[in-house]
């Protein structure tokens, strides 16, 4: 397995056309920003903000100041789940694991046995969504959590997004397995 600071390099040294394959940064090729995790952490920061933002002022100033301090707790709520939810997504970065992915798959042994069954298999079509589904969700599971545990969820998830891929959970899973121990906390 390669590092981080591995996988950073080959994206820096890649083509135009890769790095825009993998959304690198224009300015720095890092690899790009994570707005998904951004967006998700400020979503849920907002929401926990106006909850707490409402009670508190509300306890503190009186009932009518409850919208203003759900207001207040809202916006400060969204910056801090907004930070939060990035420095989450930096820890795993979408794109650099699907590039790692992309030009490691074809070394994995459940990938060339595979193959045989489907001498036209593709990572795009038949792959990648297996390990996305490990990466993606390991960080919902603490760092004690273990692939079998989270199983069956991930099993639900692969049957909802596996889109055109080939591959029953038994063929995905080892994929989906490798991405969610490639995360470490």
């Amino acid at each position: 397995m390669g590092t981080l600071d591995d996988d950073r390099a080959r994206i820096q040294n890649a083509s135009d056309d890769a790095k825009k394959d993998v959304n690198a940064d224009p300015v720095s090729d890092e690899s790009g920003s994570h707005p998904i995790g951004t967006g998700v952490g400020a979503v849920g920061g907002a929401a926990a903000g106006a909850a707490l933002g409402s009670v508190a002022a509300g306890a503190a100033i009186g009932s009518t100041a409850g919208p203003v301090g759900a207001l207040v707790g809202g916006a400060v709520g969204a910056v801090v789940g907004g930070i939060a939810g990035h420095a989450t997504a930096e820890e795993m970065n979408p794109t650099v694991e699907d590039a790692y992915w992309r030009e490691n798959s074809v070394n994995q042994p459940y990938y060339s046995a595979t193959k045989g069954m489907y001498p036209d298999l593709d990572y795009d079509r038949d792959y990648r969504d297996a390990y996305r589904i490990g990466y993606e969700n390991r960080s919902a599971y603490g760092p004690d959590a273990r692939f079998e545990d989270a199983e069956p969820d991930l099993r639900s998830k692969w049957e909802q997004t596996k889109a055109e891929s080939r591959l029953s959970w038994e063929e995905a899973k080892q994929a989906a397995r490798d991405s969610w121990n490639r995360i470490r906390y």
